[in-house]
């Protein structure tokens, strides 16, 4: 009895793992069998275990698809990225205008660009603002200036105090040794 219950388990078992598939021709017909089906009929296969089916094709589609949506997520990354390396060059820029043109204001060194392939520790924990972060310096070194307080800038800088919520900017006076902090906050008023 039990090599007769094992051998009927064994053939169970290999039917239950034998692939149905489901066929459809031309018309629309769909037909079940357990061989594939001819190339000229639409092949789906059908999981026992399941009752699901697959549609080789559809799965070819969906991985294209897959494929093509995660090119253009990359393709609009990039582009994001450029345009935020854009942005902060051209912040950067405006801030050498401003230093050029004001000797007697600014060291030469008070505001140095900052690189977006070699940045500061600080400035890597913020460097999707950066635009905003070269923009606010040149505030911050404008507004010690504006206080009165501070008769040339020597260096404005993001501040390793700076957290998500609020940047820090600390800008030191060669004049008279006098440092300034200010938060985003502050510079946006």
């Amino acid at each position: 009895m039990r090599i007769t219950l094992l051998i009927l388990g064994s053939l169970f078992s290999t039917c239950a793992f034998a692939g149905i598939y489901k066929c459809t021709d031309v018309t629309g017909k769909t037909n079940y069998q357990s061989k594939p089906c001819d190339q000229a009929q639409k092949t789906g296969q059908i999981n026992v275990k399941t009752g699901g089916s697959s549609d080789p094709e559809q799965g070819k589609q969906v991985l294209k698809q897959k494929e093509q949506d995660d090119k253009l997520r990359q393709e609009r990354l990039l582009r994001k990225e450029t345009q935020l390396k854009q942005e902060a060059t051209n912040e950067s820029a405006k801030n050498q205008f401003l230093i050029k043109n004001n000797p007697e204001k600014f060291s030469a060194f008070s505001i140095p660009p900052y690189v977006s392939d070699q940045l500061p520790d600080v400035v890597k924990n913020y460097q999707n603002r950066l635009p905003e972060i070269e923009r606010l310096r040149r505030q911050a070194a404008e507004k010690a200036l504006a206080t009165g307080l501070c008769i040339r800038v020597d260096s404005s800088e993001l501040h390793s105090q700076s957290t998500k919520k609020a940047l820090v900017f600390l800008v030191s006076c060669s004049s008279n040794g006098k440092t300034f902090y200010f938060t985003e906050q502050e510079l946006v008023k």
